[in-house]
């Protein structure tokens, strides 16, 4: 087939539209379009896409966007006041989620790493599901946004330090300098990105912000250079881009630039739930199908009452413990970024490798079709749940 750029997009946006207006009719989540038409045109079915690398790395720019946008809606005193009341709650919730996935893996005949891995795999919540069907509004002035994206926050961190472990793990003498090195590269990069923005990049919007123009390349630039920056240190393109956010959160301008880059993110969005598709085999799902609805499972069913249980005994109400659970009940991309690292890494086989990403794709589709049956949502099926 035809793999070049622009057939590929062709097949992306217009399949995706195409898909998009049937789920609309059907009531359906407009996420689960997007991902079987990956699976339909990827490799392992039709062929149309026969390569989903590029895809792959195009869609990481969605997850660089959303975490740049989240950042710029929350100030620095906002974020430690949230990441403060929240980090037991991840931990013990971490905790409990990795004997879990442990266990599972286990009883399906995995041993040793594979089983361990599989159950770090479980204990991430999805961010791009968890805030793409978030409203802005509940985002910007409920509880139900802050209480959910600290949560996501630190199980990023979480998610940073595993791939660390996991990219050392042939190397063993250098594991935990890496992981000092990095440990001391945070505050470092936090630092450098405060000094840029204060200095140069704030004077430089008060200048020039009645080019609108002008506003949105500085703003893609500063994302995207904190990105890089931080991917130099040995974190995540996410941390950096998050970090970008936060310090540019104190602009008289961030609201409208985070408007601005809402197209542009979902653009790289609908590509991020393609590639998941496209990366997809559904002729290995043979004997793995029962374990990973047990993990899918235990993600979608158990994983909302756990979180909701915690939040109730921290004090909030039935209602929004409640909400943020659910909200937070699936797996997630860095999941899938575990399996193929591990797998690169030759620290599992194939078979756990398909099970962590055939177990996530199980509950992105009916996290996102359960969500937005009942919550508020920028895509709500129902009229009534749908707000911006």
């Amino acid at each position: 087939m035809d793999d070049s750029v622009l057939f590929t997009m062709f097949v992306i946006f217009f399949g995706a539209s195409l898909l998009a207006t049937f789920a609309l009719y059907a009531r359906q989540s407009l996420l689960v379009a997007y991902v079987l038409l990956g699976i339909l045109c990827g490799p392992a079915v039709a062929g149309w896409i026969s390569d989903a690398t590029m895809i792959r790395e195009l869609s990481h720019i969605g997850i660089v966007f959303l975490l740049f946008l989240l950042g710029m809606n929350l100030p620095p005193q906002k974020l430690i006041r949230m990441l403060g009341q929240t980090t037991r709650i991840t931990l013990v919730s971490s905790l409990f989620f990795t004997f879990a996935g442990f266990a599972i893996a286990w009883f399906a005949g995995f041993r040793g790493i594979e089983a361990l891995l599989v159950g770090v795999a479980l204990l991430f919540s999805s961010t791009i599901i968890g805030l793409k069907l978030l409203p802005t509004t509940v985002l910007h002035h409920q509880r139900t946004g802050s209480s959910m994206i600290s949560i996501l926050l630190l199980q990023d961190v979480l998610a940073v330090a595993v791939l660390l472990v996991l990219k050392g793990g042939n190397g063993e003498g250098l594991l935990v300098t890496q992981l000092l090195l990095s440990l001391m590269v945070l505050p470092l990069l936090a630092g450098l990105i405060y000094t840029i923005n204060r200095f140069v990049l704030l004077p430089l919007l008060r200048r020039f912000d009645v080019i609108q123009e002008y506003v949105f390349l500085i703003a893609i630039g500063w994302c995207l250079g904190a990105a890089e920056l931080a991917s130099f240190g040995g974190l995540s393109h996410e941390i950096g881009a998050f970090m970008a956010g936060v310090a540019l959160a104190s602009s008289p301008v961030s609201l409208h630039i985070a408007e601005r880059l809402k197209p542009l993110r979902d653009f790289f969005l609908i590509i991020f739930f393609f590639s998941i598709g496209a990366g997809f085999n559904p002729a290995l799902v043979g004997d793995l199908l029962i374990p990973a609805c047990l993990l899918a499972g235990m993600a979608l069913f158990i994983k909302p009452y756990v979180f909701a249980w915690l939040f109730r005994r921290s004090g909030e109400t039935r209602e929004l413990a409640g909400e943020v659970g659910a909200r937070l009940g699936q797996m997630s991309e860095f999941s899938l970024l575990i399996a193929v690292t591990g797998e690169q890494m030759q620290l599992i086989g194939a078979a756990a490798a398909n099970l962590i990403q055939l177990a996530t794709l199980l509950s992105f589709i009916v996290s996102s079709f359960w969500i937005v049956r009942r919550y508020p949502t920028p895509i709500g099926v129902d009229a009534a749940l749908r707000r911006d």
